[in-house]
């Protein structure tokens, strides 16, 4: 069987369909390039020395592994030099990296998640790097965290890599959803699906049973639906599924439908949500909308949210469209001082 490179496939998006122009391409390549850099060190797990914690934190107080650190760098120095990046801002850094005055400079910005699910490492489970794609607004050489503050519905292309039992890349440049699996002999990603579409209904949820306690009236109230099966409400017997990686949950849910949830949690009231709007949200939303799925914070489109600043945190709910509506319903129909702060 023949099956279509990842560069033929940007290849073609480029030439036949007009939806790439050939910076956005090869920027995709160099991080699909970098991935594979990645899932190297991934697999080989403790024979490489790349098992544990750093001892350091990063911007969000939270304890680095190392395969975060060698992640995040082998992502700055893979996309650095090209030409095609006008800076990068990541979940692991404090502020944006620009590309050095010794490279050019392209006309695109990446934000991405390095290692999303890094607490698996150590028990061999899948994880995950997450990127997103933004145009840099207009032309002056000048460039600062506020040129990455743009709603995700201006996302030039989105995807993530899982490094589970195969190492696959979901990318969407806005034309649908495609699955790339490496083929480690080659050393190519090749396609696999094209167009995976997400069933608008569903019997599986994702998400941390352990804060049922902790959460909004609506959030609360759906999950207390799901589970009185079918001589509840729904009239339907529902399962849970939860890896605690949302890389891992959300390629569950593009591949066979469900819906994913990190609401708002009242242990931190103040904030809205644990998951990063800019790293996280907007580019699993982006992919979920391609595949005909819904992704909100409970009242709002996720990708209509204007971010105000680098690693604003946001409730997220997305997955099969029904479900999704389901669960915004429930938040709109609540007072605002039980819907979370996302309804204030």
């Amino acid at each position: 069987m023949n099956r279509i490179s990842l560069t033929q496939y940007l290849v073609e998006q480029q030439r036949e369909r007009g939806r790439i122009p050939g910076q956005l391409r090869m920027l995709i390549e160099v991080v699909a390039r970098a991935c594979k850099r990645i899932a190297v060190s991934v697999n080989k797990g403790p024979l490489g020395d790349v098992i544990g914690t750093a001892h350091t934190e990063n911007v969000q107080g939270e304890v680095q592994k190392k395969l975060d650190i060698i992640s995040n760098e082998v992502l700055i120095q893979a996309n650095e030099w090209g030409g095609h990046l006008a800076a990068m801002a990541s979940e692991e850094m404090d502020s944006i990296h620009v590309v050095p005055n010794r490279y050019p400079q392209g006309e695109y910005l990446l934000l991405y998640d390095p290692l999303d699910g890094s607490s698996n490492i150590d028990v061999n489970v899948s994880i995950g790097t997450i990127f997103s794609v933004l145009r840099k607004v207009g032309h002056q050489r000048g460039i600062g965290e506020d040129d990455f503050l743009q709603p995700g519905r201006f996302q030039a292309a989105a995807g993530y890599c899982v490094y589970g039992p195969q190492s696959q890349l979901v990318l969407t440049v806005g034309d649908g959803v495609a699955v790339f699996t490496l083929d480690r002999e080659l050393g190519s990603w090749m396609l696999t699906e094209q167009n995976l579409q997400i069933p608008a209904d569903t019997k599986e949820f994702a998400v941390n049973m352990s804060n049922h306690r902790h959460w909004a009236p609506p959030v609360k109230r759906y999950i207390d639906e799901c589970l009185a099966g079918s001589t509840g409400p729904r009239g339907k017997d529902f399962n849970m599924r939860w890896v605690g990686s949302m890389v891992a949950d959300v390629h569950r849910i593009l591949c066979r439908g469900g819906v994913f949830m990190y609401p708002w949690d009242a242990r931190e009231p103040d904030k809205p949500g644990k998951l990063r709007l800019m790293y996280e949200a907007n580019p699993m939303a982006f992919l979920v909308e391609q595949a005909g799925g819904a992704a909100t914070n409970g009242r709002q489109r996720l990708m209509d949210l204007m971010p105000g600043k680098l690693h604003e945190r946001v409730a997220v709910v997305l997955g099969s469209k029904n479900e999704v509506e389901r669960i915004t319903q429930y938040h709109q129909e609540a007072p605002a001082a039980e819907a979370g702060p996302a309804a204030r």
